[in-house]
């Protein structure tokens, strides 16, 4: 009887390590993959890919990529790419990425499957 109390208390213990071992932020499980933004106005028409990945501890590498149209005269230009490398700290009492050159903030919404940087909002693609 000892034996299985003992032995009951023991699972217990390690079941509940487990959990808490493997329970984790849902914002920062969420966080790695790509998002992507489509936008225009009177001006311009813009794609936007974010490709976000993990390098240590709480620290992001964003890869964004651009490609847009300007548009004079009621006419679509010529298709344009800028490139852009952002370094980011997750903030774990927030959930959000601060982008440490601009301060721009990354909001994430595991739930729905987006992102949002500042206004602009970005759907996760896997």
């Amino acid at each position: 009887m000892k034996t299985t109390i003992t032995l009951a208390i023991i699972l217990t213990f390690c079941s509940l390590a487990i959990l808490i071992g493997c329970s984790s932020d849902s914002n920062k499980s969420f966080i790695e993959g790509s998002y992507v933004n489509h936008d225009g106005g009177s001006y311009s028409v813009a794609d936007d890919t974010l490709a976000i990945e993990h390098t240590s501890a709480n620290n992001y590498l964003i890869y964004r990529r651009t490609g847009f149209n300007l548009i004079r005269d009621g006419k679509k230009g010529r298709r344009k790419h800028e490139t852009e490398q952002w370094q980011c700290t997750y903030d774990e009492q927030s959930g959000v990425l601060t982008e440490t050159k601009k301060g721009k903030t990354l909001t994430f919404y595991p739930d729905q499957g987006m992102l949002m940087v500042g206004s602009r909002e970005y759907q996760k693609l896997n």
